[in-house]
């Protein structure tokens, strides 16, 4: 379809994309894609296609595209009261629904909602209630931040360090020093290809110890992890990973911090991803699922145990020192608490977790076998493949041949069909919206073989 207008030519001239090669998409290298509508598991674009969209934005659109419920609430919430600050005790009763809806759904143990705007945003939040936390606690010098190599974590200074990804620190002067990062639980990376996956726990917790006695556990205040690493591959962890985790930090006074902005509101076929791996964190970043993207919004909810201590610091030095002017923005926080009731009313937590066990057990099927497959993974609605040049001795392609890019390229274009090149590997990532079909899984799955035979042959 053909425009006779400048959309393009003003794309390229005036706007920074984000995570983006900003030389080639101004030389026009890169594609231009103006969005323009969505509905369930597809998406519109300004030249007449429908793409199936296999990645829900940003694994965000949880609910599908086109809920005219989160549409209406936004409309509403903007008609009566566009904004009003949540500063010194002051609220409006979308804010407080949510808050109150979040805790019903959240562990047992947790206390109060802190809301922000990005993950990131949430993530910084979380650091400096830590550090609040100890400095109240009478430990000044217990502030380091324990992060996992191919964690994704935010890309602002402290959440970027907090990633374990190189992409996020080159050239940005990252991490800062506070943060030090431990091993990644990815199994079918390991080292030992003869370990067990009992034994290559065992590796992960005795790097954690190593770790933890060369800095001092003193020095050491927290330690965060996605309950399955995200952006970094898609990688559930290994049977027994977390208890094992959760008991080192316990033995040290390490608090955790479970980041569940991919994995919270359902995308595991469970609530909370810290449920599903009997996780007992001290802080849970949420942001994606909570809106399922239809607005901006995200969280931090705090312990019993924290809170308490932040109560005590209030106490002791006045009002916490912390706040965002969008702070449980009244659009952002009824915008939630649509989201929250449709995944309730529609039974989409139910649905990512038999829709996304069907998807990732025909994934399997369908190419498992392949001579170039190492590995098919996934957990509810998330799943991945991976690609090797030799499987027998599990040899990985050159980055330079950017096999996982090619290969999301083509599912592109033969099938209309959007995944995501994950970074730091060939590795092809699906977080479908939780509203999929059972027919739309099949599509993605018979998709993808096609075009890994396109591909690699």
């Amino acid at each position: 379809m053909l425009h006779n207008d400048h959309l393009e030519q003003w794309d390229r001239e005036n706007f920074f994309h984000p995570s983006t090669h900003l030389a080639d998409f101004a030389r026009g290298d890169l594609p231009h894609r103006v969005v323009t509508g969505g509905a369930g598991s597809h998406i519109h674009t300004r030249d007449g296609k429908q793409l199936l969209d296999a990645f829900a934005g940003l694994y965000c659109v949880n609910v599908g595209y086109g809920r005219s419920e989160i549409a209406q609430a936004i409309a509403d919430q903007a008609r009566e009261l566009a904004y009003y600050h949540a500063y010194v005790g002051h609220g409006t009763e979308a804010s407080i629904t949510l808050s109150k809806m979040i805790l019903d759904r959240a562990p047992d143990h947790m206390s109060k909602v802190y809301f922000g705007l990005s993950g990131s945003d949430a993530n910084e939040t979380n650091i400096k209630l830590i550090w609040y936390y100890n400095n109240i606690l009478g430990r000044p010098e217990k502030k380091k931040i324990i992060s996992r190599w191919r964690g994704y974590h935010g890309s602002g200074l402290m959440t970027g360090s907090l990633t374990g990804l190189d992409l996020f620190h080159a050239k940005f002067d990252l991490p800062l020093a506070q943060v030090v990062h431990t091993e990644a639980p990815y199994y079918f990376r390991r080292a030992d290809l003869a370990q067990s996956e009992e034994a290559f726990v065992a590796h992960c917790v005795a790097e954690l110890e190593a770790l933890i006695a060369r800095e001092g556990a003193d020095t050491i205040a927290a330690f965060i992890g996605e309950p399955v690493l995200g952006t970094g591959g898609i990688v559930p962890p290994p049977t027994g990973y977390w208890e094992a985790i959760q008991a080192v930090l316990d033995k040290h006074d390490i608090l955790l911090v479970a980041d569940e902005v991919v994995t919270g509101f359902g995308r595991l076929g469970t609530m909370f991803g810290s449920d599903h791996y009997g996780m007992r964190p001290d802080l849970i970043t949420i942001a994606k699922g909570l809106t399922s993207a239809y607005a901006p919004l995200s969280g931090s909810i705090v312990s019993d145990k924290m809170w308490k201590v932040l109560e005590q610091g209030t106490d002791e030095n006045g009002p916490i020192g912390h706040g965002w002017t969008y702070s449980a923005h009244p659009i952002g926080a009824a915008a939630g608490v649509a989201n929250l009731k449709l995944l309730d009313d529609l039974n989409l937590v139910e649905n990512a977790a038999s829709v996304g066990g069907h998807l990732n057990a025909a994934m399997r099927d369908a190419l498992s076998d392949h001579a170039n497959v190492g590995d098919v993974r996934g957990e509810g609605m998330l799943c991945a493949v991976e690609f090797v040049a030799d499987k027998a001795d599990r040899t990985f392609f050159d980055a330079s041949e950017k096999i996982g890019p090619q290969i999301a390229a083509k599912l592109l274009e033969q099938d209309d069909i959007i995944a995501r090149a994950m970074p730091q590997g060939d590795i092809l990532g699906f977080a479908p919206p939780f509203s999929l079909s059972r027919d739309e899984a099949d599509r993605i799955v018979s998709a993808t073989a096609r075009a890994v035979q396109a591909v690699l042959g």
